[in-house]
């Protein structure tokens, strides 16, 4: 197994990554856009993020500022993200394709000095209701003189050679979907944010002549370390387009030699459903394609991996820790999310918060140390400390003999059922073996005897012929009585949420609301 190692990197780590990568490799691409058909070499981005750290200094911008982004992927997204970290003020990176009223209240709790948004997307009709400078963004390459871009070509390179940030200064904001409720504010400490992006690139074994594709949204914290920020701390390529496409996603694989490719369990899912003549012989720089989000089903694993010959290298984290663990071509293991990062000191504990042994599941807990704060910008655009110390990520799983990382579910989500706690994704994985069966998932409703009941929804494939008994037989081979499901609910499509993940609070309402699928029978 590749060790990783832990992370103390020192103050001003963005600026000392665009420094070295000028001096070292100025001539090597950082971005290719493919949307844009574009690209920005590593000694363009550094004079960018100079001239961008010159127009934050000529409007006062200073540590702590906010910098708000409300824009989609582009050369110009990141380049700001990128410049604002070196500077050393705060940026907050805003999704721009919320609903309104959420919109409305981030915008409220920000309530950023500068305001950068990206021209065509009808942006505008909110400047007049808040406060701060609202600017377009504009056109990085010089000559148009337009939007904030324009400031940029205009002004002078900042010349600093430390950032205006201290390590406990705030770095960024960003916004969780807000699928259930008013969407939170995560707060990064630039410690955090330092410290997180080198055990994140040894993790996935990133090195300088890689080219990561990604195609997820950069206003996600998790697509903008593992593919803006680890490629750029090892002088990497980023291939970056706007939105995933299935139809696409091989050619640009090809087209483009990504050696790494981002993924999560909706896309293995797609590209598994809608098989494409496609296979690892015929992407010979590709390493391999990683799944985060949401632990993979392992027959879905193994399915893509038989299908393309392509590996999957799972990655695990959470809104507040960034990544968590992560894996690559030599250091896996099926069913696996991968190895913790070191920084975060993570550990499996039980009800009582005792650190459990390998093999035992319990609560899935991470303490990146004394420095960090996991804190949240509330409504007031104060920020509240969540927790310092050790954090509960809302997960259960297990740690094997050699360190691998397992989540079995959500900690809401488990079931427990006279006493004894089932895993809903145990439950999925067994049902999922089915090769008529789409997907799966399990759900714990009340019960009067045992406090929980097992309840399992199936999407099965059209025109297979798949029976509730055939699921129900074959869970008697495969579980125990005690995680045996009382019911068995039919559906054309299971619900999820904006990121893909399964939305089993959507199918408990379905269950208690009565409003299940004719085929359902009683297993008991």
């Amino acid at each position: 197994m590749t060790a990783v190692r832990p992370a103390d990197a020192p103050e001003g780590t963005f600026l000392r990554w665009l420094e070295n990568n000028q001096r070292r490799q100025p001539n090597k691409v950082f971005i290719d856009a493919i949307d844009q058909n574009l690209s920005i070499t590593h000694g363009e981005i550094y004079a960018l993020a100079r001239r961008i750290g010159g127009a934050l200094a000529a409007r006062g911008i200073g540590a702590n500022d906010r910098v708000a982004l409300l824009s989609n992927n582009s050369i110009e997204h990141l380049a700001v993200y990128i410049a604002t970290l070196a500077y050393g003020a705060t940026i907050c990176t805003i999704n721009v394709e919320m609903n309104e009223a959420h919109f409305e209240h981030i915008l409220a709790s920000v309530n950023a000095p500068l305001v950068l948004y990206e021209d065509g997307l009808g942006l505008e009709r909110f400047a007049n209701r808040f406060s701060g400078a609202w600017v377009p963004l504009g056109n990085w390459r010089p000559g148009d003189g337009k939007g904030f871009y324009g400031e940029v070509a205009a002004a002078s390179a900042w010349e600093g050679t430390a950032p205006v940030a201290t390590r406990n200064d705030v770095a960024s904001v960003f916004y969780t979907s807000g699928t259930e409720s008013t969407p939170k504010g995560v707060v990064g400490s630039y410690a955090h944010l330092y410290n997180n992006v080198e055990p994140v690139a040894d993790a996935f074994s990133i090195r300088s002549d890689d080219r990561v594709l990604d195609y997820r949204s950069y206003n996600w914290v998790s697509a903008q370390v593992l593919s803006a920020l680890a490629p750029l701390c090892r002088g990497a390529t980023l291939v970056m387009a706007r939105r995933f496409s299935a139809g696409r996603f091989f050619d640009w694989i090809r087209d483009y030699q990504a050696t790494i490719a981002a993924g999560n369990p909706t896309v293995i899912n797609m590209l598994i459903n809608r098989p494409v003549a496609v296979t690892g012989t015929d992407l010979p720089h590709l390493r391999f394609v990683t799944s985060s989000s949401a632990p993979l089903l392992v027959q879905d694993w193994k399915t893509f991996e038989r299908a393309y010959g392509i590996r999957i290298c799972q990655g695990y984290g959470s809104s507040e820790a960034i990544w968590i663990s992560g894996s690559n071509e030599d250091a896996r293991r099926l069913g696996s999310v991968g190895y913790p990062l070191p920084y975060h000191h993570l550990a499996i504990v039980d009800g009582d918060g005792k650190h459990l042994p390998a093999g035992e599941t319990g609560a899935i807990t991470v303490n990146p140390g004394t420095e960090h704060k996991f804190q949240y910008l509330d409504a007031d655009g104060s920020y509240r400390v969540h927790a310092s110390g050790r954090l509960d990520i809302g997960d259960i799983g297990y740690l094997d003999a050699d360190g691998f990382l397992f989540v079995t579910g959500r900690t809401k989500d488990l079931i427990i059922r006279g006493g004894i706690n089932i895993a809903p994704l145990e439950i999925d994985n067994v049902v999922s073996e089915l090769a008529d069966v789409v997907e799966a998932a399990a759900i714990g409703v009340p019960d009067r005897i045992y406090g929980e009941e097992v309840v399992l929804y199936v999407a099965p494939k059209a025109g297979r012929g798949l029976t509730i008994d055939d699921v129900l037989d074959h869970c008697h081979t495969r579980l125990p009585v005690a995680k045996m499901p009382k019911e068995i609910v039919f559906r054309n499509s299971l619900p999820k949420n904006d990121r893909g993940k399964m939305d089993r609070k959507a199918l408990a309402e379905l269950w208690i609301g009565g409003a299940m699928a004719a085929a359902s029978v009683e297993t008991e």
